[in-house]
């Protein structure tokens, strides 16, 4: 296990060598919130690093997207904690569940990816993009899953983005294979919808990126801006650009 810590927002990496798994501790006032479960085994790490690194229990748990490297250690967190609420988007609670099925309106690509089957554990509170979890905005960004979140500290900008993108082998959008880390991609819903919340998620300009593989990145705009030109170019998508109140904005449109 290794812990990284980046102003409030703190790394727990198992396995960080050989295949990196990130989970995310969260410091807040009244404690900590933790970003995905990890493994099965992590629990106890989870829980040592949330004691020993922030000096705050933990509060709120808070899922990315429902896979099994992200929601391993859910059951045991819950068994020492039964009164931490969980947090989940209302399209991956039916993931979490083992409910692979597709709505009508969404890509008929199958669903990817270690889809849980043991997990007991269900969601107390059900998310949509723009819903709070303390100082966390939830930003919706379907694409590895149909209701994969990312989560935006608005304290400071970091932006912890579960499986939208990797930063292991090389950062990419999700469903852009990188050879030496190929994983995140063979387990992407759908790669086209990816790129949409993979554009989405840079027009934030985030000051910290944070994936669930790989290290964190400062001042990420750069590496952010070469991983969707990849992906566009894989993809055959071309970028269009609108002027918003803010500042560029960028929507992906296909290029056939």
């Amino acid at each position: 296990m290794r812990i990284i810590r980046k102003n409030r927002l703190i790394q727990v990496s198992f396995l960080p060598r050989i295949f990196p798994v990130n989970c995310y501790l969260v410091e807040e006032e009244d404690g900590v919130t933790l970003i995905d479960a990890a493994l099965p085994y992590s629990a106890d790490g989870i829980i040592q690093a949330a004691a020993k690194t922030a000096g705050k229990p933990l509060t709120r748990i808070v899922l990315t997207h429902a896979h099994d490297d992200h929601v391993g250690a859910l059951d045991a967190i819950k068994a020492k904690y039964p009164d931490i609420p969980v947090y989940i988007s209302a399209r991956d609670a039916r993931l979490l569940e083992g409910d692979v099925t597709l709505d009508p309106s969404e890509p008929q690509t199958p669903i990817r990816g270690g889809v849980p089957k043991k997990v007991a554990t269900r969601a107390d509170v059900l998310l949509a993009d723009g819903d709070r979890v303390g100082s966390l905005q939830v930003v919706a960004s379907p694409g590895h899953t149909p209701g994969s979140i990312s989560l935006l500290d608005t304290r400071d900008g970091a932006l912890v983005v579960g499986d939208a993108f990797q930063t292991r082998g090389g950062i990419a959008v999700s469903g852009i294979i990188r050879p030496l880390f190929p994983f995140p991609a063979m387990a992407t819903w759908n790669a086209e919808t990816a790129l949409e919340s993979a554009i989405k998620l840079a027009a934030l300009k985030p000051s910290l990126l944070a994936a669930g593989h790989g290290k964190m990145i400062g001042d990420p705009a750069g590496a952010l801006a070469k991983a969707i030109e990849q992906a566009e170019r894989k993809l055959g998508v071309t970028p269009s650009r609108t002027k918003g109140e803010g500042g560029e904005s960028y929507v992906a449109k296909s290029g056939n």
